[in-house]
């Protein structure tokens, strides 16, 4: 690394939603930045204006926020270099373009939609890339074909043009990609690519080149996307006579389908039934709702620590990290190539790690809606207990309520694969004799219930292995649960009694 002040920027356009794969590589600049104790920037890059979809700005800055991600400079935060959109700043990128024309390394393009499109036939039909490059620029109306004073008298015109860089013909580009290594590129393959538009507004390429000086960036740290344009924009540095202080590379792998065929993309969450935006979002123009991270119940914690792992591989064998020592941890060198793959039950399976580890208090907020839209009654400390109990069994918060119904209300019925395969003709009188035995208890804990469970078990003559899962079902209706003592204990004496009666009076055994 070098003794430059770390200066990282992520800079989305605003032309939808944030997408999965962006928060990545927001997150991965975020730890870079804070394990080097540098500077995280958002730069809005809107010159595009004719895909700028209206909220996706405000969208943008709360995903990062809810995932963890805080920005110390940006159109929020303000910052020495302001402003951070790039149509704010739309006065000062011409004057670059320009100054490249003046030394030569750029030029005045006029040709027209036409011009373009005949040019990109003729070069098809002759077997060859279409692209407007150092050999078929020749062939067309710009600066390095007309005559300087026909240049002059269309600018004087107010003839439509754009600035196009003028790349060198046979020339390696070489530069180092800290994930990749060294990258070597033939200017040949490279086309002149518009720097300028002819509203005046400069594309990418100029943009993001002109900011990242202005704004001191140290290392770009994007996707894999990118990567195609890196030598272009060396080569601006270069011209510019910024390359003593050209930023590190850093190009991220792509965020893959669960398959591993192509980039993760919203039609996969679709099919698969997943979200790859981190926040739900409704399309201003149809109305269509796309979920989020957020809003199915994923806690920012388990995204956070998800999204880290898919394509970097810390030193260790640690999976669960906290925002703290993912900063510790986190290594641009031990970031793969390679695409990495969405796995949808791995992200299941953090935030069941996280609903785990966060303390009952702050799931019950999240709860307490669902225990309402259920019209349950329920005093706080119960439902902590109930979720405390059931969260071992869900991934999510929102689905403690559904999983653990028969603790707000009496069972629904009563698993069918259990009462054929464990319901005898005797056990509905054992389960009537456990009921009188029960309520004769004093103290109905866990410990207590246990106790005296298995004491009558020896009693009667069975194992208690033969009625454990009748016990189960005659109470929660369910074959499956929290630890069944614990449940006892926490439904209560009262419902227990009622409910083991009612069993041994309605469930009749298979007669198979």
């Amino acid at each position: 690394m070098s003794d430059r002040p770390v200066r990282v920027r992520f800079a989305p356009s605003p032309t939808g939603p944030l997408h999965i794969g962006g928060v990545r590589t927001a997150l991965y600049n975020y730890l870079f930045a804070r394990q080097q104790g540098g500077t995280m920037i958002l730069r809005i890059e809107d010159t595009d204006q004719n895909r700028f979809v209206p909220g996706a700005e405000e969208y943008i800055m709360e995903g990062l926020k809810w995932v963890g991600i805080h920005i110390d400079e940006g159109p929020r935060e303000g910052g020495p270099h302001a402003p951070y959109r790039q149509s704010e700043r739309k006065g000062m990128y011409a004057q670059y373009a320009l100054d490249l024309v003046e030394k030569g390394l750029a030029y005045y393009a006029f040709d027209t939609a036409e011009d373009l499109e005949q040019m990109r036939k003729r070069l098809e039909a002759g077997g060859m890339q279409p692209q407007y490059d150092s050999v078929s620029r020749m062939s067309m109306t710009n600066g390095l074909t007309l005559p300087a004073d026909e240049v002059q008298r269309r600018l004087d015109n107010g003839d439509d043009y754009v600035i196009r860089i003028k790349l060198p013909r046979k020339e390696e580009i070489r530069f180092h990609d800290i994930i990749r290594g060294w990258v070597v590129v033939h200017s040949g393959q490279l086309d002149d690519k518009v720097l300028l538009k002819s509203d005046g507004m400069p594309t990418y390429h100029l943009a993001n080149v002109v900011d990242d000086y202005l704004m001191g960036i140290s290392h770009v740290i994007r996707g894999e996307e990118w990567l195609p344009s890196a030598p272009l924009h060396v080569m601006l540095y270069r011209y510019l006579g910024w390359e003593d202080v050209m930023p590190q590379f850093a190009h991220l792998p792509l965020l893959l389908k669960p398959e591993g065929n192509g980039k993760l993309s919203k039609r996969d969450g679709d099919r698969l039934g997943f979200p790859v935006f981190p926040l739900e979002w409704k399309d201003p123009k149809t109305g269509e709702v796309s979920s989020g991270y957020r809003e199915t119940g994923y806690f920012p914690q388990a995204v956070a620590n998800m999204l880290a792992l898919l394509g970097w591989h810390p030193s260790s064998n640690q999976e669960v990290f906290t925002m703290d020592e993912l900063i510790q941890s986190f290594s641009l060198e031990k970031v793969s190539r390679s695409g990495a793959k969405f796995d949808v039950q791995k992200a299941f399976w953090f935030n069941h790690h996280y609903l785990l580890h966060t303390p009952v208090d702050e799931i019950y907020p999240l709860v307490l809606p669902k225990i309402q839209e259920a019209g349950y009654t329920a005093d706080e400390a119960y439902a902590k207990s109930v979720i405390g109990l059931v969260r071992e069994k869900v991934q999510f918060a929102s689905q403690i309520v559904d999983a653990g119904y028969y603790f707000f209300e009496e069972p629904r019925g009563y698993n069918e694969e259990v009462v054929r395969k464990k319901w005898k003709p005797e056990t509905n009188g054992l389960l009537q004799k456990l009921a009188d035995t029960f309520n004769a208890m004093d103290s109905f804990g866990p410990a207590a219930t246990e106790e005296t469970f298995k004491a009558w078990c020896e009693t009667a003559g069975i194992k208690p292995g033969e009625l454990m899962q009748p016990l189960r079902v005659a109470v929660s209706g369910e074959p499956v649960g929290p630890p069944v003592f614990e449940m006892l204990a926490l439904l209560g004496k009262d419902r227990v009694v009622r409910r083991l009666q009612h069993a041994a009076a309605t469930i009749v055994a298979s007669q198979a």
